[in-house]
């Protein structure tokens, strides 16, 4: 330790400043919308000298006055708000591309595009790319990624207020610049980022699905409950996305006679009339669940096949295998004995060796449910009973 008045002291640490950088993607949901609203304020509390919002986005599915509150606090955020449409290959469409507009500073990386806006704006029904948008003066920043972007703030002018993001430094005898803020990346919760993707138009629609087969399958298969409880779960999480998305009731209502279509015919046995008519309900419901925005074909194939083979080929085998009998060795089971499980008059099922059987009696005389049988013939999966006692077997014996 250094005595008393040496005149060391300890080093002071110096503190840089930092921006807050926000990510966009997907529809802008309420979830969205709420979370960027939010940032603005959350940024000028945690002392961030900038916002950056990385976006990328096809449009949004919140009402006309939610994107109008939300563009206003971005353009009076105390804090300078800059937006940039990457990586390549990003879109803002829509009301994301209203949302870009608003913010002071806007960028876009080389392969993107942007518009599709309301009228009375002048790219309303049209995309252009990121060189068109920067040739017109409508963004003012090319970055082809975000490190560049914030480089690129340097020296911008927001409300009389100069952002100092960079420095120029050497490196190998070659000036560049470097930034000279810290980066600290916000992200919603893990409730809210299941609930934003439950609210993509892909999902919800699979999550639909998936949850419609998972109760048939507990129906079918009278399991302990766990498809039935994953079922649930997934058909409450669709709920929530067809809630915020622009769903047409009588499709949903053409999946869900699909669905039992191939259900009426799984419990025939045989692929048949019913088969046919929840194919064509399923992919008329698919294709025309929403109103505005689109399915990707993927998922469009991934429900309709899927479901087809899973109805067709996956649950007769499992409901075979959950309630198949043994068929092995089964002329042993001549001379056996078992209980009735319903009344044989002249045919019912009895219980043989733990499992349940088909069985006829070979005499006029009936047998009553919870009698005592023995087996003494086998016609293929058809058991021959008479009364344990009384029987031929015992009379002759």
């Amino acid at each position: 330790m250094a005595p008393s008045g040496s005149g060391l002291s300890a080093a002071t640490p110096v503190t840089r400043d930092h921006i807050d950088v926000v990510q966009i993607n997907g529809l802008i949901d309420p979830i969205e919308a709420d979370f960027l609203r939010r940032s603005t304020s959350a940024a000028a509390a945690g002392g961030a000298v900038a916002l950056v919002v990385q976006l990328s986005s096809g449009g949004g599915v919140v009402s006309q006055r939610r994107i109008d509150t939300l563009t206003s606090a971005i353009a009076a955020a105390p804090v300078p708000v800059a937006i940039w449409v990457g990586p390549n290959g990003s879109r803002a469409h829509g009301a994301a591309y209203a949302i870009w507009r608003a913010a002071p500073l806007r960028g876009v990386a080389p392969g993107t595009r942007i518009g599709r806006a309301p009228s009375p704006d002048p790219l309303a029904g049209r995309s252009i790319p990121a060189p068109e948008a920067l040739a017109t003066g409508v963004a003012t920043i090319s970055a082809p990624t975000l490190g560049d972007f914030v480089v690129s703030l340097d020296g911008q002018s927001v409300g009389g207020r100069i952002l100092h993001t960079a420095e120029v430094v050497r490196t190998n005898g070659q000036p560049r610049r470097q930034p000279t803020v810290d980066t600290r990346f916000k992200k919603v919760g893990l409730l809210q980022q299941l609930l934003h993707t439950a609210a993509s138009p892909s999902v919800a629609y699979l999550l639909l699905v998936i949850g419609l087969l998972l109760v048939a399958l507990e129906f079918f298969t009278a399991g302990v409950g766990i498809a039935a409880f994953c079922g649930v779960g997934c058909l409450m999480l669709a709920s929530y996305g067809l809630g915020v998305l622009p769903f047409r009731a009588y499709a949903l209502v053409l999946i869900g006679v699909g669905v039992f279509g191939f259900c009426v015919d799984l419990q025939a046995g045989v692929p048949r009339v019913w088969t046919g008519l929840g194919s064509v309900a399923l992919i008329v419901g698919t294709l025309r669940l929403y109103n505005g925005v689109h399915l990707s074909p993927l998922a469009v194939v991934a429900g309709v096949v899927g479901t087809a083979l899973f109805m067709v080929a996956g649950m007769p085998a499992m409901v075979r295998a959950r309630f198949s009998t043994p068929t092995v060795g089964r002329q042993s089971m001549i001379g056996e004995t078992g209980v009735a499980l319903a009344g044989i008059a002249p045919e019912g099922v009895v219980q043989v060796r733990g499992a349940p059987w088909r069985a006829r009696t070979n005499r006029a005389t009936p047998i009553t449910e919870g009698d005592r049988v023995r087996v003494i013939a086998i016609d293929g999966l058809l058991l021959e009973v008479e009364p344990e006692t009384g029987g031929a077997r015992e009379v002759h014996s």
